[in-house]
This record gives structure tokens, C-alpha cells and sequence, in this order.
């Protein structure tokens, strides 16, 4: 099993190309179900969750070919029309094969999802909606049996704001007769940048970017071209790990249109930031200063920074207060990081930090893909040698973390 070794206390200099967004390329690929025409998609991240994403969709018959960051779908061959648990039960995301094997086949198999670290997950509001567009759904054996002579357009309104909800019945509904309306939609950039893609593909979608979307449904779908959207996650990260270990980089390939909470907060923390079209340029030169914040649904701070913005905080000069409402189990990179010296308690939901001066390297183990990467964060700024455990997490939403920091100065090498 691959782990980080770091060696701490390393200025960041130079510059890091951000990668298209995993959050964006999973429910993008899935669209390839929704057509026999060639779906070429550009920016796509080298990520393990794309690769398993790539070899689920291949299992239907989904024609995949891949050069680099081109990903090319052909969805004219498609046989199978199941999920199984072995590839499911590895990523979560696979659940959004079900609206689009429903709406364009009448019928889908999909292994109910797995537990995760983070939290519950539950997929009840995809059924629900599914249901309300006129598909007849069992549970059985732990998969979930969906079917339908043609789904019916219809007004949707879901009990919470779901991400991955949002996106399958979007594109259930581009399939479906007549209109369908989905009241609180997750408004996050991914779903905005699938929902873009889905017109390009002849889907009629009104409200993008709102939580009301007003989708007509079409007969068909056909072939388009499609960039992936730039990952705001993986930019934040990297804005985090200089706040921390202090430097000055430069970012490329950025969408800092989508990044407000995160940067108004960088800010606070004393992060000077010049801005260009598809740029930052980061500097900091002091000890951070400490920012209190909850996390919530887009546009507000998302719950995907919580965990690296709690690692800056960990050196800076005070007490910050972080409250996380969105997962019930995201506090899990605490108590590794308190091995590295630093000073969280927690109380429900709610940790309470108090910045410490340095930081001191040790063994640690990252629980989750973010906790990962908060880990690292915290591991640049603290003095010695600090080993990170089970990174196949990073892997699975981190194009290459350890190169990328390595090519700004920091000391960080992938050992087996």
C-alpha cells in the first residue's frame, strides 16, 4: 500500500495546472448511457475514481476510448443494463448510472451503494424521484430493480438538497415525456457544468445554476463535444497548502467564479491573491490568521474544503470555531491531526481549534479523500518527517498530488 513521506517546513514556489474536476467528470461520463452518438469529452482527470467510473460504464457495452485527458463514449452497443455491487461498492457515484439506464433502456440493475467514511449518504431521494417520474422500483438482495415503459414529466420537489439527486434525475428527465420540474436542486458547479453538457446533447433545460429546473423532455439524444469543468476543490487545496507553508505559486487552469467562499476566506486567513481569467497567483509570507466558518450547500463553504481549511488553522495565530453540517462523520482527520501536535476538540458537530506555532511531523493514516489531502497540508507546514497512510484515498480525487507539489518545492515523494 502506497504512502506519502514528507519532509516539512518547505516554502512553495512556482507553478501547479489544476485538473478538471472529479465531481464533474463522474455524472458527465454517466451521460454517455444517455445516447448512441459519440460523446468526446476534453479535461478529464487522471483520477482512480474516473478509471473505476470508466470500467463500470465499459461492463454495459459503453465503448470507451481513452488518450490522456480525451475520453471518447459511444453508447450505440449497450447490453447490459446493471451496476454490479463489486464496482459499487468502491464508489458511490455509480448510483448515477440508474437515471440514465432507466430513461433511455426502461430498465436498470444497480447494487444498492456501500457504507462511507464520511457519512450516511442515503439514495432514497433518487428512488423517490424516479418513482414520481413513473418507474416501478424493488429492492431486492441489495440491488435496486427499476423499470418503465416510458418515464412521465412532473413536478419534483426533494426533501434535502442532494448533488448526486439532482444530477440523475436531471438526466432521467431529459429522456422523459413532457416537462418536468425539480425544485431544490443542488445549484453546485458540477451539476451545472453536466446540465451543460446535456444541452449541447439536445436536452432542453431551463433555470441552470438555480434550484428550479425546468427540463423538456426529448425523443432522443446525439453526440457532443464537452470540456470538463476545472476542479475548484483541488485549486482550494493548493491555496491552502501555501497559506500554511507559506510561498508563492501560481495556479493555472482555474474557474475562480466558482470559488467565492473559499476565497473570501483565504483572504481572511491573509492569503494575498492576484486574480486573472484562468489564474490565481498566491502568496503568503506571515502565519495565517484564524477563520471561523460552516460548511453548507453551494454557494456557501463547502463541506469538500472543511477538513484542509481546519489544517491551516492548526498554525494559525488563535482560536477558530468549524461547524460541519452537511456529513454527521467528517472530523475523522482530528484526531491524526492532533498526533502532529495540534490542538482540536471536538463537540458534536462542531471543533474547536487553537493554532499552535509548529507543527511536528508523525505517522498518520487519512480516513477519507479530503481528510487525505488535509493531512498533507499539515504535514508541509510542520517541522521533520511526517508519513501519510492509506493514500489511495488521495488517489481517488488527487491527479498526482505528491508531482504537483514536488514541481513547487515542497519535499514529499510516494514510497510502496
Amino acid at each position: 500500500m502506497d504512502k506519502l513521506l514528507i519532509q516539512g517546513g518547505k516554502r512553495l514556489s512556482g507553478e501547479i495546472a489544476i485538473s478538471g474536476a472529479k465531481n464533474a467528470a463522474l455524472p458527465i461520463l454517466c451521460a454517455g448511457l444517455l445516447t448512441a452518438g459519440d460523446l468526446e469529452l476534453s479535461n478529464v482527470p487522471h483520477l482512480h475514481d474516473v478509471a473505476t467510473m470508466l470500467k463500470l460504464l465499459g461492463q454495459t457495452g459503453l465503448q470507451v476510448k481513452q488518450d490522456g485527458e480525451r475520453v471518447t463514449l459511444n453508447g450505440s452497443a449497450i447490453t447490459r443494463l446493471e451496476a454490479p455491487y463489486e464496482m459499487v461498492k468502491t464508489m458511490r457515484a455509480s448510483i448515477l448510472v440508474l437515471g440514465p439506464l432507466l430513461a433511455r433502456f426502461g430498465e436498470a440493475k444497480v447494487s444498492l451503494p456501500g457504507g462511507c467514511a464520511i457519512g450516511s449518504r442515503p439514495v432514497d431521494q433518487h428512488i423517490k424521484g424516479l418513482q414520481a417520474l413513473g418507474a416501478e422500483i424493488s429492492i431486492e438482495g441489495g440491488y435496486i430493480y427499476a423499470k418503465c415503459k416510458k418515464l412521465k414529466g412532473t413536478r419534483i420537489v426533494t426533501d434535502m438538497i442532494t448533488v448526486t439527486g439532482t444530477e440523475n434525475l436531471l438526466m432521467a428527465a431529459t429522456l422523459a415525456e413532457g416537462e418536468t420540474i425539480l425544485e431544490n436542486a443542488a445549484r453546485e458547479p458540477e451539476v451545472t457544468d453536466l446540465a451543460h453538457l446535456l444541452v449541447a446533447m439536445g436536452a432542453k433545460i431551463e433555470g441552470i445554476g438555480t434550484d428550479r429546473l425546468v427540463i423538456q423532455g426529448v425523443p432522443e439524444l446525439h453526440g457532443a463535444k464537452h470540456a470538463v469543468i476545472s476542479d475548484r476543490i483541488e485549486a482550494a487545496t493548493f491555496l491552502c497548502a501555501v497559506a500554511a507553508a507559506g510561498g508563492d505559486i501560481t495556479l493555472r487552469n482555474t474557474r475562480t467564479d466558482i470559488m467565492d467562499a473559499a476565497l473570501d476566506k483565504l483572504r481572511e486567513m491573509g492569503l494575498e491573491m492576484t486574480i486573472g481569467d484562468n489564474w490565481i497567483r498566491a502568496q503568503m509570507n506571515r502565519r495565517p490568521t484564524p477563520v471561523s466558518f460552516r460548511t453548507t450547500e453551494y454557494p456557501g463553504f463547502p463541506t469538500d474544503m472543511q477538513a484542509q481549511f481546519m489544517a491551516v488553522n492548526t498554525v494559525a495565530d488563535g482560536a477558530s470555531r468549524v461547524t460541519e453540517t452537511i456529513f454527521e462523520n467528517r472530523f475523522m482527520h482530528v484526531q491524526e491531526m492532533n498526533r502532529l501536535g495540534a490542538a482540536i476538540e471536538t463537540d458534536g458537530n462542531t471543533a474547536f481549534i487553537k493554532g499552535v506555532e509548529q507543527l511536528i511531523g508523525a505517522p498518520v493514516m487519512a480516513t477519507d479523500l479530503r481528510a487525505s489531502a488535509s493531512l498533507v497540508i499539515a504535514a508541509l507546514a510542520a517541522r521533520g518527517e511526517t508519513l501519510v497512510d492509506r493514500i489511495y484515498h488521495l488517489d481517488r480525487g488527487y491527479d498526482r498530488m505528491e508531482v504537483k507539489l514536488s514541481a513547487v518545492g515542497a519535499d514529499i515523494r510516494r514510497i510502496k
